[in-house]
C-alpha cells in the first residue's frame, strides 16, 4: 500500500485529490495539510512514501518544506503541484530533492502514473520541465542559485555514463534510453547509478540539472 499526503492550501484540492487516490487499492491517503508546517508533524507521526505537494502555501512553502523533509526523510518521494507561472519554484523544489512536478488539473491517470513512477524509483521530469530549469539558468546564473559544480566534471564519466547523463538530462525514462543505446534497462540503472556516485549526486532529477547546466544534454549520442 502506498502512503499519501496531500498538502494544498485549498480545501477543495486537498479533498478533490483524496477522492481519487483513495479509489486506487495500492494507495491510501494517510493524512492532508494546508501548510509546510503541518506536513512536518504529520510526516513525523505518520511516515508517507510519497507528499503531493502544493508551492504556495502559508507559514512555510512547499519549497523550504521539500528542503526540510528531504534532509531529515530522505527516502520520502516529494511531487510538486505546481501551475504554469511557478517556474522558479519548481526549479528549487528540484534542487532540493523533488522527483519531478504536476500542473494541477492534470488527470487522474497522470496524476496515478506518476506516483509508481515516483515510486520506482523515477521522476517526473519531462522536456516541460527541462525547459523550465533552462529559462531558470538563463535567468537566474547571475545570482548564482544553479547547483554548485564542485568539480563534476564531465570527463568523470565513461562514454556509456555521458550518453546516460546526455538522455536523462532530455527527459528520456530508463526504458527509451536501454532502446536508444541498445542496452539493457539493468545496464542503464547499473551506469546511472555509477554516474550519480562519480558526480556525487542525489538522484537522476539532480543529474538531469546538472546535464543541462553542464551542456552534456545537448550531446549527440
Amino acid at each position: 500500500m502506498i502512503k499519501i499526503l496531500i498538502a494544498d492550501d485549498q480545501d477543495l484540492i486537498r479533498e478533490s485529490l483524496k477522492i481519487v487516490l483513495d479509489l486506487n487499492k495500492d494507495m491510501e491517503v494517510i493524512g492532508t495539510a494546508e501548510n509546510g508546517r503541518t506536513v512536518l508533524e504529520l510526516v513525523a507521526k505518520n511516515l508517507p512514501d510519497v507528499i503531493l505537494m502544493d508551492v504556495r502555501m502559508p507559514e512555510m512553502d512547499g519549497v523550504l518544506c521539500t528542503k526540510a523533509v528531504k534532509e531529515k526523510y530522505p527516502a520520502v518521494k516529494i511531487i510538486i503541484l505546481t501551475t504554469f507561472d511557478d517556474d522558479e519554484y519548481v526549479f528549487y523544489a528540484l534542487k532540493y530533492g523533488a522527483s519531478g512536478y504536476l500542473l494541477k488539473g492534470c488527470s487522474v491517470q497522470e496524476l496515478t502514473a506518476a506516483i509508481h513512477t515516483v515510486m520506482g524509483g523515477g521522476s517526473i521530469l519531462n522536456q516541460g520541465a527541462i525547459n523550465k530549469v533552462v529559462k531558470l539558468f538563463n535567468q537566474l546564473a547571475q545570482a548564482n542559485i544553479t547547483m554548485e559544480l564542485d568539480g563534476r566534471r564531465v570527463d568523470e564519466l565513461n562514454r556509456t555514463e555521458k550518453n546516460i547523463a546526455s538522455l536523462v538530462g532530455r527527459g528520456l525514462s530508463n526504458k527509451e534510453i536501454a532502446e536508444k543505446l541498445y542496452l539493457s534497462e539493468g545496464t542503464i540503472r547499473n551506469a546511472l547509478s555509477s554516474a550519480l556516485s562519480k558526480l556525487n549526486l542525489r538522484d537522476r532529477t539532480q543529474l538531469a540539472i546538472w546535464a543541462v547546466q553542464t551542456g552534456l544534454n545537448t550531446m549527440r549520442t
